[in-house]
């Protein structure tokens, strides 16, 4: 009879214990590796949706920014303070921010026509165009359209785009609305400083040179002095009549104004001169814009404004220029 060598046995039995085992770990490493799907697989969360806004004017442009926050992607046409908006002409990087938008915000009054132009090369089914002035009811002849310096302007133009970025995101509804409320608490600020320089210098005299800031001196009851003609000539980059020079030139001769307001954006020969001539007579010039200055949110900009027309009145000093 033959024998059974044992060790061999052994060996053999060690070796198939050993094969199982390394079997058992290489099925477990594939199945962690992903060869076999679990039977509940998770998908990875999809990115939250940014809605492509334009506002035609930069201070718009911010307004959509504060409502819409993290949902929204905003790009602003005209934002250089440097240049007389009524002399803008849209390029193509405007264009192409038009094309893909689903919320624009223009001013209208003929203020930005340029934007109907561009809207009508991309038409899109799925945008809304929010045209403020329409919106607010304001006639077509209206004689200023710079209608953001009214203090309820914005409100109602905020509470539009936040409708709006309601209808494209109905997920994010409170979230637009809580947006809104801190928006309109925040210009508070904005109405009391008109308060207080109309409580301390309601009936002051003052000289413009176009219509840009005329909604906000009205509201603190000052007097502007400046003829309507030559305003409007100065705003349409037309030149104004002989008389309403003269008119302007003895505002400051004859120190019936006690600030002059001045349009930083919209310079010519004839505003330098009143520019020069106000200095002369030692009366104060506050620099104001049509497009938010850099540095700024629309109730900060607003706000300097206001609080550089008190300080001029009260202090005699001038701010030519918004940092």
């Amino acid at each position: 009879m033959k024998r059974v060598n044992l060790s061999y046995l052994k060996n053999v039995q060690r070796r198939r214990v050993l094969f199982g085992i390394l079997s058992a770990i290489i099925s477990i490493s594939l199945l962690g590796c992903g060869t076999q799907a679990p039977k509940t697989a998770v998908t990875p969360p999809t990115s939250e949706k940014v809605i492509q806004a334009v506002g035609a004017e930069n201070e718009y442009a911010d307004v959509i920014r504060q409502i819409g926050g993290k949902y929204v992607a905003v790009a602003a046409i005209m934002s250089d303070p440097s240049v007389d908006p009524h002399s803008y002409e849209a390029d193509t990087k405007a264009a192409s921010n038009v094309s893909k938008a689903t919320l624009i915000v223009q001013n209208g009054l003929g203020y930005d026509d340029f934007m109907n132009k561009l809207v009508a090369a991309s038409p899109n089914s799925n945008r809304t165009v929010i045209d403020v002035a329409k919106e607010l009811g304001y006639a077509d002849d209206t004689k200023n359209p710079h209608i953001w310096y009214k203090t309820d302007t914005m409100p109602k133009v905020a509470a539009l785009i936040a409708k709006d970025l309601e209808k494209q995101l109905p997920d994010q509804k409170q979230y637009f609305e809580d947006q809104l409320t801190q928006f309109n608490n925040s210009l508070k600020t904005w109405t009391d400083d008109i308060n207080q320089l109309q409580q301390a210098y309601a009936k002051s005299g003052v000289a413009v040179t176009e219509p840009v800031s005329d909604y906000l001196l009205e509201a603190a009851n000052l007097d502007i002095k400046t003829p309507w003609a030559f305003q409007a000539a100065i705003m349409n980059g037309t030149d104004p009549s002989p008389q309403d020079v003269k008119t302007q030139e003895d505002l400051f001769n004859s120190k019936q104004v006690k600030v002059f307001i001045y349009n930083t954006q919209a310079v010519s020969n004839t505003t330098k001169a009143l520019l020069d001539l106000a200095k002369s007579n030692n009366i104060p010039v506050v620099g104001v814009y049509e497009t938010m200055p850099p540095n700024h949110t629309y109730q900060t900009w607003m706000e300097e404004e206001t609080i550089s027309i008190l300080k001029a009145l009260k202090t005699g000093v001038s701010t030519e220029t918004l940092k």
